[in-house]
């Protein structure tokens, strides 16, 4: 797996649209996913082994974030061919296992992560509630595995976005496994 580094934020850019299915079947959309204070939409997978070094830690801060405002959607947008770790069933079984606080949405199509611009997993958009970016960095400096006392980048620059409307200027690019496409 070759690790790939995003783009780093765009400030204003507009968040795409987006109508996708959560792991419960009902269908989950930009609009509606959208908190008073602003928007985090990450692209995860169940396979990555970034996305595992952070779980339960990004699990942690997403439900600090929902008290700030910041509400939190995931997509999943990987080929699940290859990756069955990856299908919709893995997709609902991690989310019971890890008791999940935000829809995790299955982009089959890949159109959303291709709107996004997503390259990897994991790879975070934050925006306020005017739907403009302010963030598309990392969530901290761990990489396959946990880095002590590492600085809660995602977290502190979400928080930020929740009290002023606008991200950190200084940001480092999220890094990750490449998006596994169709």
């Amino acid at each position: 797996m070759a690790s790939i580094n995003p783009p780093v934020c765009e400030f204003g850019w507009q968040a795409p649209d987006f109508k996708l299915p959560n792991i419960d079947g009902k269908l989950v959309s930009r609009d509606d996913s959208m908190g008073k204070s602003g928007l985090l939409v990450m692209f995860i997978c169940n396979h990555c082994p970034y996305v595992k070094a952070i779980l339960p830690r990004l699990i942690a801060d997403v439900k600090e974030l929902q008290t700030l405002g910041i509400n939190t959607v995931a997509m999943m947008s990987n080929d699940p061919t290859d990756y069955p770790e990856d299908s919709f069933e893995n997709m609902q079984k991690l989310a019971q296992d890890m008791a999940l606080p935000f829809p995790y949405l299955l982009d089959e199509t890949q159109q959303i992560a291709k709107d996004y611009g997503a390259v990897c997993t994991p790879d975070f958009f934050g925006f306020n509630n005017k739907f403009e970016l302010q963030y598309r960095g990392r969530f901290d400096e761990s990489r396959k595995e946990t880095a002590p006392n590492s600085t809660r980048d995602l977290y502190h620059a979400m928080k930020l976005v929740a009290e002023t409307g606008t991200g950190p200027i200084e940001q480092i690019a999220s890094i990750g496994c490449s998006i596994k496409w169709l």
